[in-house]
């Protein structure tokens, strides 16, 4: 996502000072540096602090990301400020005395509560009605412990990430980043060979970001047509059902005009419905799982090791939220409270794993080798109370799919908008949003087997962007101050989760590669 109508470019010179308040750390040369248009209140300081490190902050404004609900918003939530390279003078040592989270001017801050509950909203998803086909391709036993294992890497890297963003903060004496920005100012602080890089890792992050947005909004279309098509079956007469496919095409319809709503808060009352709904849907389908549960030496307690790919890309894709951890943590009342022992973090992400480990494991318990892409498919469809919950959890999703849509949305349009003319500039944007709903409707059209497109987002998107590059960053952070750690842990440690999150992607991959075109070879 390119930052150019965003960034201005100022000059330092010897003796003077530039308009947004930035003095010269070199008298003897001419220097640009990039920053952002003034809208970070500088005057807010420590009385006991020096006006030094005041001085010389860097500005920035938060953009129109920072209206994306925390929930919802997973791109990066304000413009890089590229500041000097490290070693280039007084002021690229990181400044202990610098506190960033004082600096932060956040209209509405969240307490420790309310970004707990966010948490929770960001990650309980329909990634929850998935995790009983992950059992299914693990097993019940060693599905049970590998959703721990997977769950703690996946926190771990949070913690990674939200750890070397305050260590960049303080460093670069910026307030707070985003996802893409903390990769690329740690590609800017880390060894020469990286820095060349800075731009295309914050292009494959929010590409990375975009890809696994556009395809949940596919995920949720299939989801949604799958699960009208089953109860509207029940009520036709043989051979006069309709496919999964023009289900999926007739839904997309009336998903291009909701998608048209630029401004979110016309799209907030769908989200207390989709809310309510998911959460009554889920609910009752808990009371179909409990009843007549059969006994666990009637389930496999391990899948061949063949299907376990299937089983790594559902879970990371249920239970990857490193897309909001920033968007939570910027937005924090105290956010040393974020990350730690114990913290919000750890307690919402211990919360999410045991709700998904459970869903999961009495899920398969209950419909074993039938378990379906979705719980709600295994759900009687000649029960009324279970086609409402079909529907409800359905019109959650429809509701749900304009939200989800709007990120990678801002994110695409704010790097192509610069280069459009602005008499051009409304039109084009409405163009833009139709063409990415059409998109999403022919690629849910083209692979409407829900289980192995789960498989397939979570393998390709989130292993890259939740283990893969936190791990990279802390590579770059940590290279030469503090350094790797005794018998250089840091390198053996990353180097591992690198290892597992390539592993991951790859087999995960071509697993799911093998499952579509075993679909399209029937």
């Amino acid at each position: 996502m390119s930052d150019k109508t965003n960034v201005a470019t100022i000059t330092q010179r010897h003796g003077s000072s530039s308009s947004n308040g930035m003095s010269s750390a070199n008298g003897a040369m001419d220097k640009k540096i990039p920053t952002v248009s003034a809208g970070y209140d500088n005057e807010k300081h420590n009385g006991s602090r020096s006006n030094n490190a005041s001085v010389n902050q860097s500005k920035f404004i938060r953009p129109e990301m920072a209206d994306v609900p925390v929930q919802q918003a997973a791109g990066s939530t304000l413009p890089l400020v590229i500041s000097k390279k490290k070693g280039g003078g007084a002021d690229d040592s990181e400044d202990v005395n610098y506190n960033p989270f004082e600096h932060r001017k956040v209209e509405h801050p969240t307490s420790d509560m309310e970004t707990f509950v966010h948490l929770l909203k960001g990650s309980l998803g329909s990634g929850i009605l998935a995790m009983p086909m992950a059992f299914l391709n693990a097993g019940l036993w060693f599905g049970l412990v590998a959703t721990f294992l997977v769950g703690t890497l996946c926190t771990y890297c949070v913690h990674i990430l939200v750890k070397c963003a305050h260590i960049l903060c303080r460093r670069r004496k910026i307030p707070m980043m985003g996802f893409a920005d903390v990769a690329e100012q740690a590609f800017l602080d880390g060894p020469i060979g990286l820095q060349r890089w800075s731009r295309f890792i914050r292009f494959v992050v929010n590409t990375f970001l975009v890809i696994d947005l556009i395809g949940c909004c596919c995920i949720y279309l299939v989801f949604v047509g799958t699960n009208v098509k089953q109860v509207v079956d029940f009520y036709m007469e043989d051979g006069s059902e309709i496919g999964i496919r023009p289900w999926i095409a007739i839904i997309t319809i009336p998903l291009i005009f909701m998608c048209l709503v630029r401004n979110l808060k016309f799209l907030t009352p769908f989200s207390m419905v989709a809310n309510l709904l998911m959460f009554v849907g889920i609910i009752i389908t808990f009371t179909y799982v409990f009843t007549d549960m059969p006994s666990t030496t009637e389930r496999v307690g391990m899948a061949d090791v063949v299907q376990w790919p299937l089983f790594f890309g559902t879970v990371i894709f249920a239970l990857e939220g490193i897309g909001v951890v920033m968007s939570l943590e910027n937005d924090m009342k105290t956010p040393t409270h974020f990350i730690g022992c114990p913290s919000v973090l750890n307690l919402g992400m211990g919360v999410v794993i045991t709700l998904y480990t459970m869903v999961g494991f009495f899920g398969y318990l209950k419909y074993g080798p039938d378990t379906a892409g979705s719980i709600t498919l295994n759900l009687p469809v000649e029960d009324k109370l279970a086609q409402s919950v079909k529907l409800m959890i359905a019109i959650a999703i429809f509701f749900t799919f304009t939200l989800q849509f709007y990120v990678p949305m801002s994110i695409i349009w704010k790097g192509i908008q610069h280069k459009i003319a602005p008499e051009k500039q409304n039109w084009s944007e409405y163009a833009l949003r139709v063409c990415l709903v059409i998109l999403c409707g022919a690629i849910a059209v083209a692979l409407p087997n829900l289980g192995p497109f789960i498989s397939l987002i979570g393998a390709v998107c989130l292993s890259t962007l939740g283990m893969i590059v936190p791990s990279i960053i802390e590579l770059a952070v940590y290279h030469e101050d503090p350094g790797y750690g005794r018998c250089n842990w840091r390198l053996w440690k990353n180097i591992f989760l690198i290892c597992f999150g390539i592993v991951g992607f790859v087999t995960g991959t071509y697993i799911s590669i093998l499952e579509f075109h075993a679909e399209f070879s029937q």
